[in-house]
């Protein structure tokens, strides 16, 4: 499931600089995650960076975008073709 940004969105800022796939811009109004380039931070983070980042917890599962373990794996990939460290299969969270 990719991840989404809530309207509880401060603005602060902290989780863009902290999602490896460059995945959030500020929208109009509030912070946004583009769903094509969230992977969740599967296969490179033990846990979502931006969650961890956000000081009012508004990074949340988006539960219209639910996707499974391997997508994320195979987006990671994508986004980030020269790593050699994103494994085959990681740990289901």
């Amino acid at each position: 499931m990719a991840t989404m940004i809530t309207e509880d969105c401060i603005s602060c800022g902290a989780c863009e600089d902290e999602c490896p796939n460059e995945a959030i811009r500020l929208g109009d109004e509030i912070f946004v995650i583009d769903p094509d380039r969230c992977s969740e931070c599967v296969g490179l983070h033990p846990a979502q960076k931006c969650a961890e980042a956000c000081p009012v917890e508004c990074c949340v599962p988006d539960p219209e975008r639910r996707e499974s373990q391997g997508v994320l794996l195979e987006r990671a990939r994508r986004i980030h073709p020269e790593s050699e460290s994103i494994p085959s299969a990681t740990p289901s969270r």
